[in-house]
């Protein structure tokens, strides 16, 4: 039997288990964490003048089509003057995860859930993640909510933080949202069965590509990764997908930015220190000003995020096949973010690529440990009570969860490659159109669109510059180190 059919989902699972305990995540549950799991019956609903009612807000979530760790819901009301309320309420995850019991002690550990195709690893058990600590329709549940006024030119002008009872009234997914907000594809049915639910969705689009039109013009950068998932069914891959950014994405993004740019400074206003998240300045400014030369752009020669998002915005237009090559080298040449402890009346770092001073994580304490702490510290100012983090322990975590983040990258890449080794070798010996990503003295890379896969080029020619379109044939796959080789077709 031909080895290429040896390898299935399980294959691809069994690769992301190595791959995470190899670079030190834990891929299951310790026998400590799960006996904690089993003594828990049910939901948290507290109650009393801290936490709020809003049930009856018009709440929904909008997140991948099969995401089941929902974090966040949103809602608003139109007020006057072109002036929005925007709520957007975070699951409480700490009612029922409490710091230093078993369950957050494996999630200290990981610091992240690690999303692959074939299988994911959740931070938190599944039974809280998707179900007791997860915003799902029809439950009520308790959030942290954060509340905006934002303006008629997308300015956040008044912000507030508190603690509520909330309800999802509609589970949505982004495609089926920003098709139906772009006139390609009905209401969905989960919107169209609560009254209002499209006006909600209008409203709220229009906010957040006015938050979004004020952000771009302040240098936020506008990047497009190229991140290929595997698509299964049953046990066979039969499709590898590009997740492409649309409306629905940009709404739930602006707020997202918004509101942990809210929870940053409702912390530094309270005079806590906190973890943040920050892109700094470049220190590798002079290369992308080399590269931005290439194209006929000129930089200054001090970092400047208007000028670089203007460079990007020019690019993208120009040439969209290709600008996913130029992302990403941008990307590795700003160098990667971080968590750090700032304190309350320091001068913050700043994240350049969102081009926001005050920034933390915030938003999906499900799923990322920094979210988790963040909440705990929200909570201990809303409650008048001491942080539950000293600064010591903080300055630990930061660093801590800076790596495991990598890590967890790091595995989500490797696996992806694999996934495409598999899906590709039953096409060894076919031709594809491609596009050169990246040269070093001794390898060339290249980018082929259908399917969307990343592979080595060998037999290259020296003289291929990144960027170049060429045609190549697939001469050879290995699922296990996901291998991808191409030869140019002369």
């Amino acid at each position: 039997m031909d080895k290429k059919q040896h390898f299935h989902r399980k294959d691809l699972v069994r690769i992301a288990i190595d791959a995470m305990r190899d670079r030190g995540l834990e891929p299951e549950f310790p026998p400590h964490a799960l006996q904690q799991l089993d003594a828990i019956d049910g939901p948290v609903l507290e109650d009393g003048p801290l936490v709020r009612d809003l049930t009856e807000l018009p709440w929904c979530s909008i997140d991948n089509d099969d995401s089941l760790d929902l974090d966040q819901l949103t809602a608003c009301s139109v007020m006057g003057s072109g002036a929005v309320k925007i709520w957007i309420a975070v699951a409480d995850v700490d009612v029922l995860v409490k710091k230093n019991s078993a369950i957050d002690a494996h999630a200290r550990i990981n610091t992240t859930s690690v999303y692959t195709s074939a299988r994911v690893f959740p931070m938190l058990p599944e039974r809280l993640s998707t179900n007791l600590t997860s915003l799902n329709p029809g439950e009520e549940r308790v959030a942290i909510v954060t509340e905006m006024m934002v303006d008629a030119e997308g300015e956040v002008t008044h912000s507030a933080v508190h603690r509520a009872r909330v309800r999802n009234q509609a589970k949505l997914a982004y495609d089926a949202v920003a098709a139906w907000l772009t006139g390609d594809g009905p209401l969905p049915e989960a919107a169209s069965a609560v009254p209002g639910m499209d006006e909600q969705l209008r409203t709220q689009d229009a906010v957040a590509q006015r938050m979004r039109v004020r952000r771009r013009a302040m240098g936020s950068l506008d990047f497009e990764t190229f991140q290929p998932r595997a698509v299964f069914e049953g046990e066979r891959v039969v499709g590898i997908h590009q997740q492409v950014q649309n409306r629905a994405r940009q709404l739930i993004e602006e707020f997202m930015i918004a509101t942990n740019t809210c929870t940053a400074r409702f912390l530094a206003q309270h005079g806590c220190n906190a973890l943040r998240r920050v892109v700094r300045s470049p220190e590798r400014w002079l290369r992308i000003v080399q590269v931005a030369a290439k194209y006929g752009t000129v930089l200054p020669s001090t970092p400047d995020s208007r000028a670089l998002e203007g460079f990007l915005a020019r690019q993208r237009k120009a040439d969209p096949l290709r600008f996913p090559d130029l992302s990403l080298v941008i990307v590795k040449l700003m160098g990667s973010g971080e968590y750090v402890v700032e304190h309350a009346r320091g001068e913050p770092i700043g994240h350049f690529g969102l081009a926001v001073r005050d920034y933390t994580h915030s938003t999906a304490p499900n799923r990322r440990y920094p979210d988790l702490i963040t909440l705990r510290m929200v909570k201990a100012v809303l409650a008048g009570s001491h942080s539950p983090y000293g600064q010591g322990e903080l300055a630990l975590l930061a660093e801590h969860c800076t790596q495991q983040e990598d890590a967890a990258q790091k595995v989500e890449r490797s696996v992806r490659k694999s996934e495409a080794a598999l899906y590709l070798q039953d096409r060894v010996g076919q031709k594809f159109d491609a596009v050169v990503t990246g040269r070093t003295d001794s390898a060339t890379w290249v980018r082929i669109f259908a399917p969307p896969a990343e592979g080595m080029l060998v037999n290259a020619d020296t003289s291929l510059d990144v960027g170049q379109k060429l045609r190549v044939r697939l001469v050879g796959t290995d699922v296990e180190r996901g291998f991808i080789d191409f030869e140019p077709v002369h």
